[in-house]
């Protein structure tokens, strides 16, 4: 019998926010499902940032081989997608939640369904019937806590039940895009929303609805629950505002000094007015975190007490699916992945969020995978693994043909045990525009080397003497051999990692 597959996705969470491994977080669905398969604790996103990540899940390729390469890019829809491809193997493939494979604008040569004014356009996503990137069903939002990108299927649902003013709950400053009454300052820690009306609520109750829908029809599904939480802005219902204490979180410090040895930008963050125009793009603007990241502990407490919040409200509505699982009965037939698309700063080396500094607070991730009587229960692995395998995995674990289009690498075997494993790496890229930073990262078992084209600046890290990342080793002259070493292994796993899309034809 061909397995279910759920993948499960937070949105820009810290790999170490799992109770399992971390007492000061409550996580127990997360850690009941970790007791129930392997957590694997080297994790890497293709890119710190949502679209290119998001690409590449459901596409096997890196952002520079499916060009959704940034922020404000969009995934062209000719590109092979793992929706597509379980869909013609027989497959129900749905997605509930956060897509992000398009901008927020439109232009005359990219068009946008994640764009305004369609977002709020309620009547076209009531008769929105059609394939989306190859998923056969599609119910969407696009906003995080209270941004005033809500619309699409969420606003939906929550006029459904009842909410008919769910508008006062969001902002409405977004440039000429006002949908309430009145101006909606932004919120800041605790959400006015009640939660019976989250969005972790949404996509809990319609994935299992779903769910129950497949089993009906005694179908194989793929189904991508894909949640919005913990990305900021930082604010969360009650009670989960206030579930946990700001003066008992542990508050990462900056070290005297760390980024001495830093590229120019890593700097340029700890001012209070730092000149950023070197990075500035078209439009005047800067690129995702070239502005201070001064910020002081007090404020940065209370946001991480917060965002712990907002997992823990999700890691709730995780369990209601977790439970489905077992109320159908198709728990034991059903791979379960929970990870995240990219990690969070809150204050480690002194930086807030993200942007293009690639130590392991940022691009890695948490990294769960469960399928009974196939992965060993209760496990931990120290593997690399990349969210550019998840298409591949899944099509193997399915028994399904991989597409000469992905180029990321299957772990089915490996995570089984049938195989040892199939990654000795990891690479990490952002790309911004052309004007700015173009870095691209390279990780074995041991080191960590970030380069940025058009500039002699970079970074190397020794992981295993240096895990806390505070000694940049780039020119650091007893390193040399060594940065030329890894230099040379990123550009054959560059050149493995090209597609090829076709098999060649012998003889042809």
């Amino acid at each position: 019998m061909r397995p279910n597959i759920l993948l499960i996705t937070s949105d820009q969470q810290h790999w170490d926010t799992i109770g399992l491994n971390n007492p000061e977080i409550h996580t127990p669905n997360l850690d009941r499902l970790a007791k129930q398969g392997c957590l694997f604790d080297r994790a890497y996103c293709p890119n710190p940032t949502c679209t290119p990540t998001r690409a590449s899940i459901i596409t096997g390729m890196y952002p520079s081989q499916h060009g959704a390469y940034t922020l404000g890019t969009k995934l062209l829809e000719d590109r092979v997608t793992i929706g597509q491809t379980l869909s013609d193997a027989g497959y129900q493939t749905t997605l509930v939640g956060k897509a992000h494979f398009q901008p927020l604008r439109e232009t005359e040569e990219f068009s946008s369904l994640e764009s305004y004014p369609i977002l709020r356009d309620l009547d076209f996503w009531r008769d929105f019937d059609q394939p989306f990137y190859g998923f056969d069903h599609v119910e969407l939002a696009r906003n995080h806590t209270d941004e005033t990108h809500a619309g699409q299927h969420y606003a939906i649902w929550m006029e459904e039940k009842g909410l008919n003013d769910w508008a006062k709950h969001y902002q409405s400053d977004w440039c000429e895009f006002s949908f309430a009454e009145e101006s909606n300052p932004p919120q800041y820690l605790k959400w006015s929303i009640p939660e019976e009306y989250h969005y972790n609520t949404w996509i809990a109750e319609r994935s299992n609805a779903l769910m129950e829908e497949y089993v009906k029809e005694d179908k194989p599904f793929f189904l991508w629950s894909s949640f919005f939480d913990p990305h900021p802005p930082y604010i969360v219902p009650e009670p989960w505002d206030t579930m946990y204490d700001p003066e008992k979180v542990t508050v990462p410090q900056i070290t005297p000094g760390e980024h001495e040895q830093n590229p120019e930008h890593f700097q340029k963050t700890q001012q209070e007015n730092p000149d950023f125009s070197n990075w500035e793009e078209e439009g005047g603007n800067t690129m995702h975190g070239c502005e201070s990241h001064l910020q002081d502990r007090e404020s940065l407490s209370k946001e991480i007490a917060v965002y712990y919040g907002m997992i823990s409200c999700m890691d709730k509505y995780i369990g209601q699916i977790l439970d489905k699982l077992d109320e159908l009965g198709i728990a034991d037939n059903t791979l379960i992945v929970f990870t995240s698309d990219h990690g969070h700063f809150f204050g480690h080396h002194g930086l807030i969020a993200k942007g293009p500094f690639h130590y392991e607070d940022l691009i890695r991730i948490p990294f769960i995978a469960s399928w009974p009587g196939k992965i060993e229960a209760g496990t931990t692995s120290s593997e690399i693994q990349s969210l550019v395998d998840l298409a591949p995995t899944f099509l193997e674990a399915t028994g399904t043909k991989i597409p000469n289009t992905m180029t990321g690498i299957s772990q089915a075997k490996a995570w089984t045990g049938e195989e040892t494993s199939q990654r000795d790496h990891a690479i990490v890229e952002n790309r911004h525009q052309p004007t700015t930073i173009n870095a691209k990262t390279y990780i074995n078992a041991r080191y960590k080397i970030t380069t940025y084209a058009g500039h002699e600046y970079g970074e190397l890290w020794d992981l295993e003497n240096d895990p806390k990342e505070l000694k940049n080793l780039w020119n650091d002259p007893a390193s040399a051999e060594l940065k030329a070493k890894l230099i040379m292994e990123m550009l054959h796993a560059e050149i493995k990692k090209e597609p090829t899309p076709m098999t060649r034809i012998a003889g042809a």
